[in-house]
C-alpha cells in the first residue's frame, strides 16, 4: 500500500492519496477542486486513480468530489444524516457514484474501506477505516478521520449554526461529537494511525496542532477535546467554548458543495495586464482587484480600490470572504506564483480569474505616471492618542476570544473575516483605527474598508505594545 498526503498549506486542508501497487489503482480522499496535482502525483508512482471519497460537505473549500466524477472516477459520498445533508449534485446524475452507510465497504486494488458514521462535525460525516488486505492484514492500519479527529483538537460542532446559519444544531452536534468519540474513536485500537483532513491554521478547529498525522493512542493520552470527554456536559461546554469565528465564505461553500459547484475541466488562464491597461482598473469596483504583495509593499503604493490578500498570509479565507465570486477578479501577482494564486481562489469558489499585474507591469506604469494610492499607518501610541482625544474609532479585527481576553477601551470589534457583512456598523463620523495581534489581518482589513469608502487608518504594531503607550495603562479597563 502507497499512501501519500497532499497538502494545501493556504487552508490546512489534507488530502490522501492511497494506492494498491499491486494493481495500480488508487484512490483519493477529500479531494480540493484542482484535481490535476492528485493525477500528477499518482503518475509519479505509476498509480491510476479510479475513485474518490469525501468525509463529508466540506464549508472551507470547494469538494473536487465532482471534477472527479467529471473524469469518469467513481466517486463515493455519504448517505447518513438524512437528505438534507447529502450532494443534490449526485443523486440521480449519471456519474458513476455510490452512497454509503455506516459499516459499508469497498475495495480500491487489495486495500479495504470500512465506512464508520461519525457525525458532530456535520451530521453526514463518515471516517473510514483502512486494511491493507493485499499484505495479509486483518487490521486496519488507519482511520482517515477528516473532520471527526485531528491532531490535538476534533472537528468543531458550531459550523452549520454559526457559519451556514442553521439554528438551533449547535448543541445537539457537540452532544452527538460526544457520542462519535465515546462509541467510535475510544473503542479503536491504539496503533491506529489517524489521517485528519486538517492541521494547525484552519477554522474547523481551535486548536489543531502542526504535525500531519498522528495515532489512536497519542490522541487519547494527549488531546484536549478527547480528555475533555470525562462527561457529556463538560464535553459540550469546552467544545463549544473560544472557537475562532468562522469566514463568511464557508456558508457559501456549504451551498455551493451541496448544490453543485460549477465543473473547471482546467484553471482559468489570466492574461496579463501592462501598461496603460492598467489605469481601467483604478477605482473599478466592477473588478475585485487583489494585492498578493505583502502589507509593506501595498501600504507603499498599489491600485486604488484594490484589497491587500497576501499570498503567504491566508489568501484563500481572506480572498473567499472580500470578493465576490460572481465579477471579474485581477490579481497583482508575480508571474511565478500566479499558478499558486490561481489555485487559491477557485479551491473557495472564485472562477472569474480575468488578468493579473506583476509588481514590475505595476512599478512601470506608476513611473509612468500611473497614480498610485498609499495606506495610512500608525503604531499603538498614536491609537491612544487618536483614542484619548476622540479623534478616531478604534476597530479590533482580532477573533471573539483574543477580544475577550483583553482588548482597547470602548473598541469596537469585528472579526476581519466578517468585515463585509458587517462593515455597516462602523461609524462614519471619524477615522477608523484599524489594529489586530500583528498588523497582518488588520492590513486586509483596511484595505475592504477604503474599497467600501470609508476612512480607515492602518494599525501596523503588535497589540503588545498598546499598553506601553503613554495613557494606556491609565485607562485600561
Amino acid at each position: 500500500m502507497l499512501v501519500r498526503q497532499i497538502a494545501d498549506p493556504g487552508l490546512a486542508q489534507f488530502a490522501y492519496l492511497v494506492g494498491c501497487p499491486r494493481t495500480g489503482e488508487a484512490i483519493v480522499i477529500d479531494p480540493e477542486r484542482d484535481v490535476d496535482r492528485y493525477f500528477a502525483e499518482a503518475a509519479r508512482h505509476h498509480l491510476r486513480i479510479v475513485a474518490a471519497v469525501d468525509t463529508h460537505i466540506h464549508a472551507d473549500y470547494v469538494t473536487g468530489l465532482r471534477e472527479m466524477a467529471e473524469r469518469d472516477v467513481l466517486v463515493y459520498a455519504s448517505k447518513e444524516g438524512g437528505s438534507d445533508w447529502q450532494y443534490e449534485w449526485l443523486l440521480g446524475s449519471s456519474y458513476r457514484h455510490r452512497l454509503l452507510g455506516e459499516g459499508d465497504t469497498f475495495m480500491v486494488g487489495n486495500i479495504e474501506f470500512t465506512a464508520v458514521h461519525t457525525p458532530g462535525h456535520t451530521p453526514e460525516h463518515l471516517s473510514y477505516l483502512v486494511r491493507d488486505a493485499g499484505s495479509g492484514a486483518t487490521v486496519p492500519i488507519a482511520l482517515a478521520s477528516g473532520d471527526f479527529v485531528f491532531v490535538g483538537d476534533v472537528g468543531r460542532p458550531d459550523l452549520l449554526e454559526r457559519a451556514a446559519g442553521v439554528a438551533g444544531v449547535m448543541v445537539p452536534s457537540a452532544r452527538a461529537q460526544f457520542g462519535s468519540i465515546d462509541r467510535v474513536f475510544k473503542q479503536l485500537p491504539e496503533f491506529l494511525q489517524v489521517w485528519p483532513a486538517h492541521g494547525a491554521g484552519s477554522a474547523c478547529g481551535k486548536s489543531l496542532g502542526d504535525v500531519p498525522t498522528s495515532t489512536v493512542g497519542y490522541e487519547l493520552r494527549t488531546n484536549p477535546s478527547i480528555r475533555a470527554t470525562d462527561s457529556e456536559d463538560h464535553f459540550v461546554e469546552f467544545i463549544l467554548a473560544g472557537q475562532p469565528e468562522p469566514p463568511a465564505y464557508f456558508a457559501r461553500m456549504k451551498h455551493t458543495n451541496r448544490r453543485g459547484p460549477a465543473v473547471l475541466r482546467e484553471l482559468p488562464k489570466p492574461e496579463a495586464i501592462v501598461g496603460d491597461a492598467i489605469a481601467s482598473l483604478d477605482r473599478n469596483l466592477d473588478v475585485t482587484v487583489l494585492d498578493t504583495r505583502t502589507r509593506q509593499a501595498f501600504f507603499a503604493g498599489h491600485i486604488r480600490g484594490s484589497i491587500l490578500s497576501d499570498l503567504d498570509y491566508q489568501f484563500s479565507a481572506i480572498a473567499g470572504s472580500y470578493a465576490d465570486p460572481d465579477r471579474p477578479v485581477v490579481l497583482v501577482v508575480e508571474r511565478e506564483r500566479l499558478d499558486l494564486a490561481v489555485r487559491g481562489l477557485v479551491r473557495v469558489g472564485i472562477d472569474h480569474v480575468r488578468g493579473y499585474v506583476t509588481p514590475d507591469a505595476l512599478e512601470a506604469w506608476a513611473a509612468a505616471g500611473g497614480g498610485l494610492a498609499t495606506t495610512p499607518t500608525v503604531d499603538m501610541a498614536a491609537l491612544e492618542a487618536w483614542r484619548s482625544s476622540g479623534r478616531g474609532v478604534v476597530l479590533d479585527v482580532r477573533g471573539t476570544a483574543e477580544f475577550e481576553a483583553g482588548h482597547v477601551p470602548g473598541a469596537l470589534h469585528i472579526p476581519h473575516t466578517r468585515l463585509l457583512q458587517r462593515h455597516r456598523e462602523l461609524p462614519t463620523n471619524r477615522p477608523i483605527l484599524v489594529h489586530c495581534r500583528s498588523g497582518a489581518r488588520a492590513a486586509a482589513a483596511v484595505s475592504l474598508l477604503q474599497r467600501l469608502g470609508i476612512e480607515a487608518v492602518d494599525v501596523n504594531d503588535e497589540f503588545a505594545h498598546y499598553h506601553q503607550a503613554p495613557t494606556a495603562a491609565a485607562s485600561a479597563s
